[in-house]
């Protein structure tokens, strides 16, 4: 991107519009979460000041000292990274959601170290891809089922992050399979549970997942442009 943060933003949120009144939706159904994972202060203030009020962040320790800087109440904390289960008691006094809820042992951790409930999303492997973390659709089935017998945990959601590729209607299928597994898991009425957001669509492919039923997409490179990545760490 060679705009500023502020045309760069503008911009996303104009084609996420246009996916939307293309698909029939209505755009305020979609939610643009900035990625401000390895972005300085001083950008994400920007991006703050000009209507970026839901910010997701990778790493537990860095979003903590970015929220020591940022004092605006009406900023929403997403986590969007892999979490350890030894950054959950800090991860659970900051964040308003953790959407990569990956496991039973996970969840069942949140709920003993949150103090009070908390949005959670189920992180699912759509494409089974084993570099990347996140449950099958099985798996997402159960651990829906178990998360609601947790009484901390809010479950609200699925996310997933397709396979790379160069085209961005690769992406569509997968898309489409989290929407329908939300439905299945929707259609089980499990108590306590009903999932209405589904996080899906990066920089790259966001306007597919917007047609495809995405009321959250996470949204680093269009809005900041590149930055390097820390070893070991996912792009979103």
């Amino acid at each position: 991107m060679t705009g500023t943060i502020s045309e760069n933003l503008a911009g996303v949120l104009e084609r996420i519009g246009k996916a939307a009144r293309k698909a029939g939706r209505d755009p305020a159904e979609v939610t643009l979460l900035a990625v401000t994972k390895t972005v300085e202060i001083k950008r994400v203030k920007e991006a703050v000041s000009i209507g970026a009020k839901t910010l997701g962040e990778n790493y537990v320790q860095e979003a903590g000292e970015k929220m020591e800087k940022i004092k605006d109440k009406a900023v929403r904390w997403h986590f969007i990274g892999h979490l350890q289960k030894n950054k959950v008691k800090l991860a659970v006094e900051i964040f308003d959601c953790i959407e990569t809820v990956d496991s039973i042992e996970l969840a069942q951790e949140i709920n003993k170290r949150a103090k009070e409930p908390i949005d959670c999303f189920i992180e699912v492997n759509i494409a089974r891809e084993k570099t990347k973390t996140g449950v099958d659709a099985e798996g997402a089935v159960k651990l829906a089922r178990a998360a609601s017998a947790l009484p901390n945990i809010r479950l609200k959601g699925l996310l997933t992050i397709p396979p790379q590729c160069d085209s961005p209607e690769f992406s569509r299928p997968y898309f489409v399979a989290l929407r329908r597994l939300a439905e299945r898991i929707n259609k089980e009425r499990i108590p306590g549970v009903f999932l209405r957001e589904l996080s899906m669509g990066m920089s790259s492919d966001f306007e597919m997942a917007v047609e495809e039923g995405a009321t959250i997409v996470r949204i680093g490179t269009a809005i900041f442009g590149p930055r390097p990545e820390k070893k070991g760490s996912k792009a979103l």
